[in-house]
């Protein structure tokens, strides 16, 4: 008699499906069309206007062991140094407290949204992410040329890593967080907003058709992520680089 069972191979596998709903995700709940950074608790927020243009400072209450590196002031103080043009709709400067299973899942020092629902508007958003210090800042010694390029300019940051044969391993300190999220993640994120900007809005006119709008945000997200990201390198070592020589950079914390 056959056996059916010794013909499927993939039974009680994951190509079958076994185990899949254990897998660890980012929980989305059904009463809401919010996606996870957009839920925020507990939070504070302010208006200020830099070079004539309001931002909302959108500031998450940190649980324990974690912290926000920057300030608002310290946030105020390089937008102050960017281009208006550059601001272009963005208005949301939202200081995140992630939750642990998104850092295990979704680990980043801060993230553009393009679209960002906050009480019930939308507007293109930068996130910063607060840091739970007890943890540590680990890089697997396998890395891609990309990996490669961002571990040396975290060590550029003065993250402190140090080589166990197995990962590259650092201890968080609020300090080289700071250098990271204030001095490169923040005009890291200009920059694709500026990527966007360029290819999307400012070709715009009056006259035209929304498909003609719509054929260039398609074209735009169709970009490969590589080519954004290198767009937006470009655009903070620029920034950079001009502060730094007209002294403005590095400065101490602002309370």
């Amino acid at each position: 008699m056959n056996n059916p069972t010794r013909r499927n191979r993939s039974i009680g596998t994951s190509k079958q499906g076994h185990g899949q709903n254990n897998k660890l995700t980012i929980p989305r709940p059904c009463v809401t069309s919010k996606t996870f950074y957009e839920r925020l608790v507990d939070y504070e927020k302010t208006t200020r206007l830099i070079n004539g243009h309001e931002f909302i400072f959108v500031i998450e209450k940190t649980r324990d062991y974690c912290q926000h590196a920057c300030t608002v002031e310290d946030v105020e103080r390089i937008i102050s140094t960017i281009p208006v043009d550059d601001y272009g709709d963005l208005r949301l400067i939202i200081f995140r407290q992630p939750k642990r299973k998104e850092v295990v899942l979704s680990s980043v020092w801060g993230r553009l949204i393009y679209y960002y629902e906050f009480e019930n508007n939308f507007h293109p958003a930068i996130i910063i992410e607060a840091v739970d210090y007890s943890k540590k800042l680990i890089w697997s010694t396998k890395l891609s040329v990309e990996s490669q390029k961002e571990l040396e300019r975290l060590k550029l940051d003065g993250h402190p890593f140090v080589n166990d044969s197995r990962n590259f391993v650092a201890e968080y300190k609020p300090e080289h967080v700071r250098n990271t999220q204030l001095y490169r993640t923040l005009p890291h994120e200009f920059g694709h907003y500026v990527h966007y900007l360029e290819i999307v809005e400012r070709p715009s006119s009056d006259e035209e058709d929304f498909e003609d709008w719509e054929k260039r945000y398609d074209l735009y997200f169709s970009i490969p992520s590589a080519e954004k990201e290198n767009f937006a390198h470009r655009y903070a070592d620029k920034l950079n680089q001009r502060l730094v020589e007209l002294s403005i950079i590095p400065f101490d914390r602002i309370e």
